[in-house]
């Protein structure tokens, strides 16, 4: 089975313009990184921050161009500096901010942050849009109501929600989730990540999921990917990685990283509910 995603020795280097007294200089964000990801898995990368992990995130959704090296999506290699993208493969990944209070536009009402990516990337007609935007937050777990809100009425795992549903409005291939629940309660990150979950399985959803939370990795990751100074010092299962680690970074990671227990988490929300 071709991966939905596959990435060859992917490099990316930011020239830096240099000044009177400092000379020009060149960053090696990325310093050629292989890594694919089948149908309806998770691959996780991990690492500090600055360690280039949302600088792959970026190449990913194709906001930023890859310097050498190839990517492929289902099987096509895609190359914004060469080929101008299609609607059609723009379509094929979207993403989701770490932000959920800066990543909606607060003058737009939910309705229109959700029918936006039709608007822009189909022909779909108004009625339809609606239909479909309507039905997507009944998916991500709000109500027909929220459609005419705006974002400062929710709360931030509400707004969460919604960037995932806005996320999903072009039945996207591949979602990047750029640290998606780091900026949320506790008890709010438990909810949305069993929210991913069963949407993955839902719609067979392909994930690249950013985190340095390592207890949120090992609870939704397939596989892991950690990378250090730019580069993937150690890639594996899930399995591989978290219980036989091979690379010093990696055990020091591990080692500083204290443990959450989400999988208890979810089993409070669960007794506050039944109690309620």
């Amino acid at each position: 089975m071709t991966p939905v995603l596959e990435a060859k020795n992917l490099k990316r280097d930011y020239h830096i313009p240099g000044g009177l007294l400092k000379p020009s200089k060149t960053v090696h964000a990325v310093k050629g990184v292989s890594f694919k990801v089948e149908q309806g898995k998770t691959l996780a990368i991990v690492g500090e921050s600055g360690c280039g992990k949302s600088t792959v995130a970026r190449m990913v959704t194709m906001i930023d161009p890859i310097t050498s090296g190839e990517m492929l999506i289902d099987g096509r290699r895609i190359d914004i500096v060469s080929e101008p993208l299609t609607p059609e493969m723009r379509s094929k990944v979207q993403i989701v901010f770490q932000n959920p209070y800066g990543s909606l536009n607060p003058r737009k009402k939910i309705g229109d942050i959700l029918t936006e990516p039709l608007v822009i990337n189909t022909k779909v007609p108004a009625g339809e849009r609606r239909d479909r935007a309507m039905a997507m937050l009944k998916k991500v777990g709000l109500e027909e109501k929220h459609y005419g809100r705006y974002p400062h009425m929710f709360s931030g795992g509400q707004r969460q929600r919604v960037a995932i549903a806005r996320a999903l409005m072009l039945n996207p291939r591949l979602l990047v989730l750029d640290e998606p629940v780091s900026a949320l309660d506790l008890s709010v990150q438990a909810q949305v990540l069993n929210l991913l979950a069963d949407l993955q399985d839902e719609f067979q959803l392909t994930y690249v999921f950013i985190s340095h939370d390592l207890s949120v990795v090992r609870h939704i990751a397939d596989d892991v990917m950690v990378m250090y100074f730019g580069e993937a010092v150690e890639y594996g299962s899930r399995d591989q990685v978290f219980n036989d680690p091979q690379h010093d970074y990696t055990k020091t990671l591990f080692a500083a990283t204290p443990r959450v227990d989400v999988d208890a988490i979810r089993a409070r929300i669960e007794r506050r509910k039944r109690v309620a």
